[in-house]
């Protein structure tokens, strides 16, 4: 009996001691940071608070304690892995940190292997993928919604390149990656990407060498990405470069506002050296949970350092673990470590390799922690598929006097720019629109208000390169004086006074491009801007779509479009003159519509209208006459019926319209000089076998073989005016196809030649930059003032104002009216004539079929089908009154035959006599349509 109650205390002892093995009365998290710096001092203060939070509250870990360790990796890598792997040899459940990307690259590959979960507020480098690193936890916004936020501020703010200063380690480097990827999302760019050492090392002269070639380059925004000792020193060393004065823009990330939160009072020297610049700072949304642990932080930090977001994210990220914790235990889950089998056979020297052993739950551990969903000091906390926080938010603050933060709105990836607190709009459908984003003003750096340009030319001594064609025919738009580089001409003057309406000196040396002796290919010229080898072009380059697809062009200066231009001869007047207004089918058919009309109006007024009836030949001439006469309005027949009237009004105004259009088109043949030519246009040379003569180096060539489908073999390079007129003259070429310039300028000297048709395609004439360069926009503003105030038009009279021929006033063409002119007037006439005949013959019908019905009653019916047509056409041929006179006395005489009949009873006599007289009355009241 005393032996089974030994055994029995023995193995209660022994159950008790197992199970306080697998669920520890204290459990065991490490925190790895530099805490000494700003961020490691916060979270150190406020991981340390949630873990007395949490211990002092049974009810999140059931009794059991938390225990964070922290160790102090003193911005060392080194450091930082000897740390993690002390954490691994204790049995650690959880890592808060490392507070550097760097770290995080090199410590999550030890976390996968000994299934750790490793969760950071700090690294938040966006390559850190879930994918490659499954236990490493991101509990704020990564970076890559940071670099959105600055995008769309710069979007925001019409700016179209960057400068990115970094430090140059992972979190720098990748962080500038993803900013340039989210510039080239909105087509903006980083201009150039100033690296610095990493913030341990660099030094001032490291800052001041970059900061000297920042200065003297275009872009003047200028974003800063790094730690706050180096972000620092980057604006004390351009305040005293001078660089954080009006007209430089100064965009700083989250480690400006996270100083100025836990450093306020600023020292007045570094106050004014971020004076003007912009900042972000995580968005977290106000509750009383907040308000309180602000108002306890004094307390938590005797007053060494301010409270800023990453304390909040700190405490969060604690309680997130201890929720974590509490969910696994609760599933029934126990918590134990075993050895890693790959590191059998590791062993040797003073390396406790073995004391390495994986965490058997972790990844339910990570699993729940992923699931988390909680509201914590930083608002909402829940987790996307992706691992991303729902609705990452940041603010938007602008630094002011004494290094005050102002806000002056917000940034959320739901709403975008706003100044309405992001939790707010989340309640509304999320609208991106432009017209939908605002931010209070700003004040810049040199305390102006004003929006900067964000660029100015580089002040490096270079002058803007810029390209001129060097012409050697068509001279007054630019020319090269002989033995000089200096140019002249139209499209120069243009440009010199559209560059002295920009606010801003612009440096430029014009050189010339082409050997003298052809004119260049414009194409080629717009080439050497994508290369480099110029900064601009300047000339009369032609704005078509493959050039734009490879650079930027002012709003056009001169219209322009391709024209064709082709021999001309006088017309002189003859005999038959009378007969050019109209085309031959145009004569046929207001002839054949003169006939049917007529034809129309006489079969409508001949049951009623004595001047429509008689004998055939009569009614013949009759019908001819009255067609004919109504050109003149002198038709003497007078119209009767309805149906007539109409037809005839409609005639008479498509008549009216017709003779007025052939009195016009025929006094300008008599009185107009004449010119004609077998080519109408560019149609006639699409369907023709012609040779087409086009200038050399135009971009007419390629436009005629690609768009138009006209063989090469078919064209001819002319380089000059007097090639133009040899060519055409000797028919060498049908027609030239040119630029309406240069044709105008051609055609002032030979007035033999003339333009055949319409202009077939419309452009104009711009100044060419690179891609997304903003000279262009502010050039092409000059360029419309100067269309304004007319400048624009005294330059061009005074280049290309030139004597005219006599006859250029003259319309060169004078094309024959054609039928689909009056396509429309002869359509509603036609539909007129049909619609009244119709009704005309329905009517006729109706009142027929009475007739013959009446005739059978008084006559012997007849079956023949001819003798029924034939009865038909002598009722349709018969005058109205002349039948209505024989069905009077028709029905005068049926009393008479009705009693040679059978006898029928009264009231049936009664009924037939009503239904006699209501059929005459509805007779008459029906020939009121004829």
């Amino acid at each position: 009996m005393n032996l089974w109650w030994l055994v029995s205390i023995f193995s209660f002892c022994i159950g008790t001691a197992v199970q306080g093995a697998l669920k520890p009365e204290v459990l065991n998290v490490g925190a790895i940071f530099s805490f000494g710096t700003v961020n490691g001092q916060v979270s150190r203060i406020a991981m340390k608070a949630a873990q007395d939070d949490i211990n002092l509250d049974p009810r999140v870990l059931g009794g059991r304690k938390l225990s964070i360790t922290m160790h102090d990796a003193k911005f060392n890598g080194f450091l930082s892995i000897m740390g993690a792997l002390q954490f691994m040899e204790t049995d650690t459940l959880a890592i808060v940190g490392p507070q550097s990307a760097v770290m995080a690259h090199v410590l999550s590959h030890l976390a996968n292997e000994l299934q750790v979960p490793l969760l950071s507020f700090t690294a938040l480098d966006p390559t850190l993928s879930p994918l490659q690193y499954p236990f490493f936890v991101q509990t704020a916004p990564n970076d890559l919604y940071l670099m959105s936020a600055i995008a769309e501020m710069v979007s925001y703010f019409g700016w179209g390149e960057v400068i990115a200063i970094f430090n140059d380690d992972d979190q720098g480097r990748n962080g500038v990656t993803a900013l340039g990827d989210k510039l080239a999302e909105i087509r903006c760019k980083i201009s150039y990407k100033s690296a610095l050492p990493p913030d341990q090392s660099v030094t001032e002269t490291d800052v001041r060498k970059e900061l000297v070639k920042v200065r003297m380059m275009e872009s003047r925004v200028i974003v800063v990405h790094g730690y706050s000792r180096t972000g620092l020193m980057v604006f004390d060393v351009a305040q005293r470069l001078g660089m954080m004065d009006s007209g430089y823009v100064w965009i700083a990330t989250t480690w400006l506002s996270t100083f100025i939160d836990s450093k306020s009072p600023l020292s007045l020297k570094t106050a004014n050296s971020i004076l003007g610049a912009l900042t972000l700072r995580p968005h977290t949304p106000d509750s009383k949970r907040r308000r309180d642990f602000v108002s306890r932080w004094n307390t938590l930090s005797n007053g060494s350092i301010g409270l800023n977001p990453y304390g909040l994210y700190a405490y969060d990220t604690v309680w997130m673990i201890a929720r974590a914790l509490k969910l696994f235990l609760d599933q029934g889950n126990t918590i134990s470590f075993s050895n890693d089998t790959k590191l059998n056979g590791l062993g040797g020297g003073t390396l406790n390799l073995g004391a390495l052993s994986i965490f058997d739950g972790g990844k339910k551990f990570l699993a729940n922690i992923l699931q988390t969903t909680m509201t914590g000091l930083s608002g909402p906390i829940h987790f996307n598929q992706d691992r991303s926080l729902l609705h990452p938010s940041y603010d938007i603050i602008n630094v002011i006097e004494h290094g005050y933060p102002r806000q002056i709105g917000y940034w959320s990836n739901y709403s975008g720019l706003s100044v309405v607190p992001p939790e707010k709009l989340y309640r509304k459908p999320a609208n991106r629109s432009s017209s939908n984003q605002h931010l209070y003003s700003v004040v810049w750096p040199g305390g102006v208000t004003s929006k900067p340009r964000g660029w100015v030319f580089p002040n490096n001594g270079r002058q803007l390169r810029i390209g001129v064609p060097n012409r050697v025919s068509y001279r007054d738009f630019v020319f090269k004086v002989n033995g000089t580089d200096i140019v002249h001409g139209y499209c120069i003057d243009v440009f010199l006074a559209a560059v002295r309406l920009l606010p801003y000196a612009v440096p430029y040396k014009f050189i010339p491009y082409g050997d003298g002796h052809k004119n260049p290919t414009y194409s080629e010229l717009i080439n050497q801007i994508t290369t480099g080898v110029f900064d601009a072009a300047v000339g009369d380059i032609a704005i078509v779509t493959n050039r734009t697809k490879a650079v930027d062009f002012t709003q056009p200066y001169i219209e322009s479009g391709l024209v064709v231009v082709a021999p001309v001869r006088k017309l002189n007047s003859s005999a038959w003159a009378f007969l050019r207004p109209f085309t031959p089918l145009m004569w046929a058919v207001t002839g054949v519509f003169f006939l049917v009309v007529g034809t129309v109006v006489w079969i409508l007024e001949h049951r009623l209208n004595d001047e429509f009836r008689g004998p055939p030949r009569k009614q013949i001439v009759t019908v001819l006459w009255f067609s004919f006469s109504t050109m003149f309005f002198a038709h003497r027949e007078n119209t009767v019926s309805t149906l007539g009237r109409v037809v005839l009004i409609i005639w008479l105004f498509v008549v009216l319209i017709i003779t007025s259009s052939y009195t016009a088109s025929l006094t300008s043949i008599l009185t107009v000089q004449q010119l004609s030519s077998p080519i109408k246009g560019i149609d006639t040379l699409m369907t023709s076998n012609d040779r087409v003569g086009y200038q050399v180096g135009s971009f007419a060539e390629n436009y005629l073989i690609e768009e138009l489908s006209i063989p090469k073999s078919r064209l001819v390079a002319l380089g000059s005016p007097e090639e133009y007129a040899i060519a055409l003259e000797n028919r060498t070429v049908a027609a030239v196809v040119d630029e309406r310039p240069y044709i105008d300028l051609f055609l002032s000297d030979h007035c033999q030649f003339s333009v055949r048709g319409q202009e077939f395609t419309k452009s104009g004439w711009g100044f060419a930059f690179p891609r997304d360069s903003p000279l262009a926009i502010d050039m092409s503003t000059a360029i419309l003032t100067l269309s304004e105030n007319g400048e624009l038009q005294r330059i061009h009279d005074k280049w290309l104002r030139k004597k005219a021929c006599s006859s250029e006033s003259s319309q060169s063409d004078s094309e024959q009216l054609q039928i689909q002119s009056f396509r429309g007037l002869f359509l509603i006439c036609g539909i007129a004539c049909f619609l009244a005949l119709l009704a005309y013959f329905c009517l006729m019908l109706r009142q027929f079929k009475k007739y013959s019905a009446e005739e059978s009653a008084s006559s012997v019916p007849s079956s023949s089908r001819s003798a029924r047509l034939q009865t038909f056409l002598s009722f349709a041929d018969e005058k109205v009154d002349r039948a209505k006179s024989k069905l009077k006395r028709k029905r005068e005489d049926m009393p008479s035959n009705v009693y040679m009949i059978e006898a029928e009873p009264k009231n049936g006599s009664a009924r037939i006599n009503r239904d006699i007289s209501q059929e005459r009355e509805q007779y008459n009241n029906e020939t009121w349509l004829h």
